[in-house]
């Protein structure tokens, strides 16, 4: 007997959706099904929560080089590392990196040991000298990263991707990010998530 398909069962490649349950099919791993609702759940949080009330997390372009000004005056000061992060309000990708640096295990470090600068490029057409500077491909997409120490040398550009397909990363990856990058202060251990 072939199997009857019902209008309410919606298919995925590895999950069977019936109205709010999720069912594995019997040849697809458990943990797939969780892992991709835990996404689905991330990405509807983010677009619920990354902009409210219409805010806008890349301001207009023209502000980039006072802002980037401005963050290298303040990391001077607090002994931070500036962090650059290109992108655009468009882009759901870079709504959710916003999402998960300022989750509740993530906003710490940051704050800790970044002034966080994000740097509008429009639809990829604008800061682009910027982002040549910096030796972000925009090409490649966004969101990009750069970290900067406090005197502006540059320490890292992300030339990989690694955080323009979101739906690919976890919040313990961008945990991992920031731990690699935050600058070693005197009499800390490079452990320690706040110090």
């Amino acid at each position: 007997m072939a199997p009857v398909r019902n209008p309410d069962v919606k298919m995925g490649r590895n999950c069977v959706v019936v109205a709010d349950w999720v069912q594995p099919l019997e040849d697809a791993p458990p943990m797939k099904c969780i892992r991709l609702l835990a996404l689905a759940g991330t990405l509807v949080l983010a677009a619920v929560t990354a902009r409210p009330a219409g805010r806008d997390i890349y301001p207009d372009p023209a502000r980039a080089r006072a802002d980037i000004a401005a963050a290298l005056k303040t990391a001077a000061q607090t002994h931070k590392r500036v962090l650059l992060d290109f992108g655009g309000n468009w882009c759901g990708d870079c709504l959710v990196l916003d999402m998960f640096f300022h989750d509740p295990t993530n906003r710490p470090i940051l704050e800790a040991n970044f002034v966080l600068v994000h740097v509008n490029v429009g639809q990829l057409d604008e800061n682009v000298e910027i982002a040549r500077r910096y030796q972000i491909p925009l090409q490649r997409g966004v969101p990009a990263l750069a970290v900067l120490t406090e005197t502006g040398k540059m320490l890292f550009s992300q030339k990989s991707g690694q955080f323009e397909k979101m739906s690919r990363v976890e919040s313990r990856d961008v945990t991992a990010f920031l731990m690699q990058w935050k600058p070693v202060k005197p009499g800390c251990s490079v452990v320690l998530v706040t110090c």
